[in-house]
């Protein structure tokens, strides 16, 4: 058997981390098990969605690199649904109910001021033909419904471990609308048996829908697939996640210089109990990946933790993973190897090549001392023994050293009181550079 998951986003809004969560672990699953991975647009809500968020979901999913082996539209099947449709209605399973919003919103009301479960009564199976020969006549649209069995449905859950819902306990889902468009159940079920869906994997949210699921699979003559309920993951202050609001959007993600590798790292092992690092290349990530680890909590997405993930990935990378995205006249090995463990994000190499090659403003708080710098400055060719040799001939002319030495010529040199060591830049900023900053504070 060819394992086979999907990730199904409606593209109605832009991706937050909680769907590439689910996204993430769908593809680390499939990759593992040498399966697929299916790209399915849940779009048959046709005035949300739009075909400008799909191109967005689809350039988050590939910035990501959670390359999908195939990709579905549900507009495009409407079809199929029509089919599953006429069976269920053949094998009464699918019934038409005519309350309206309101009607069905009274009886809610009723059932709870009584102490009931706000459970569907049923109450359209008691309309024999001729009452809704009636009701079509007066123009009334029918919402249609599943017949649940009721009774318990169990399954073993792959993150949550054995589950159970009472039908009893659920309403008749409403699988079409007044306007005969579909509701998300039934296309996704139809397609689920359709596409040769192995293992569903999404979020708990979807937990109370799984019984009435299973019942639609076995109801259409499909294999039921294993599910695994993935913790639905919360911001650090417990706020939800959503796309609608582009909460932590991957997009935002993306501007503000997050490498696709740090979230990935950060996002796989979030809930796990696995210890937080980098990892550089998926096949780091694949072999450890075991839906087991993950709990019911929600774990908290700390955008803190996550750059500090980020920073670690860079420290750690060796200038030819990115030498296409950074070499330029101004960027070589030399200056990465020099400052990559004060990056927090790529584009900060930018910073440090500015202030190595080009012209920047610096502070000289000890004009006295700068000038007798200047004076000590040796010839070139200049290496990592340079600073050394150099603030050693500083302090024996000035008296000066440690803190009252250093940092006042790290200003002078960089304009800042922090950064790479300074025996790694000294030579990359060079003598005439050095010289000019030195005397004038610019250069």
């Amino acid at each position: 058997m060819t394992v086979r998951v999907r990730f199904a986003p409606s593209p109605t809004g832009h991706l937050h981390v909680g769907n590439i969560f689910v996204a993430l672990h769908n593809w680390l699953f499939a990759r593992k098990e040498s399966g697929e991975f299916l790209l399915r647009f849940d779009d048959t809500d046709q005035l949300r969605s739009s075909a400008e968020f799909a191109d967005e979901i689809r350039k988050d999913l590939t910035w990501v690199g959670l390359v999908w082996d195939r990709e579905v539209s549900q507009s495009q099947r409407l079809a199929v649904y029509d089919a599953a449709v006429a069976r269920l209605k053949k094998s009464e399973r699918l019934y038409p109910c005519y309350e309206t919003a309101e009607e069905l919103a009274l009886k809610r009301q009723a059932q709870l001021q009584s102490g009931r479960a706000p459970v569907y009564d049923r109450g359209a199976l008691a309309l024999s033909a001729a009452d809704r020969a009636k009701l079509d006549a007066e123009g009334r649209l029918p919402h249609w419904r599943f017949r649940l069995d009721l009774g318990e449905v169990r399954w073993i859950d792959m993150v949550r471990g054995p589950q159970h819902i009472d039908e009893a306990s659920q309403s008749d889902p409403v699988l079409i609308r007044e306007d005969g468009t579909y509701l998300y159940t039934l296309p996704s079920v139809v397609d689920d048996i359709d596409l040769g869906i192995t293992h569903v994997i999404r979020g708990a949210d979807h937990v109370t829908n799984t019984g009435a699921q299973i019942q639609i699979f076995e109801a259409l003559g499909g294999p039921v697939p294993r599910f695994g309920h993935l913790p639905l993951l919360k911001g650090k202050g417990g706020e939800e996640l959503s796309k609608r609001i582009g909460t932590m959007s991957i997009g935002e993600l993306r501007t503000a210089g997050i490498e696709p590798l740090a979230l990935a790292s950060y996002l796989a092992r979030l809930g796990t109990g696995d210890p937080m690092k980098p990892v550089h290349s998926w096949d780091e990530l694949i072999p450890e990946h075991n839906l087991g680890k993950l709990g019911s909590a929600s774990p908290h997405f700390d955008r803190d933790e996550l750059a500090q993930i980020n920073a670690r990935l860079l420290h750690e990378t060796d200038f030819k993973e990115v030498a296409a995205r950074v070499a330029s006249d101004s960027v070589d090995e030399r200056l990465w190897n020099a400052v990559r463990g004060n990056l927090e994000k790529l584009a900060d190499i930018e910073l440090w090549a500015k202030i190595c090659h080009g012209e920047i403003l610096t502070r000289a708080d000890d004009v006295d001392l700068t000038r007798i710098a200047a004076a000590e400055l040796p010839p070139e060719p200049w290496n990592d023994e340079t600073w050394k040799n150099w603030t050693g001939a500083v302090t024996s002319a000035t008296g000066k050293k440690g803190k009252a030495l250093f940092q006042p010529l790290r200003q002078a040199l960089t304009g800042l009181d922090h950064g790479p060591e300074m025996r790694l830049l000294l030579p990359l900023i060079g003598r005439a550079r050095a010289s000019a900053r030195l005397l004038r504070g610019k250069g």
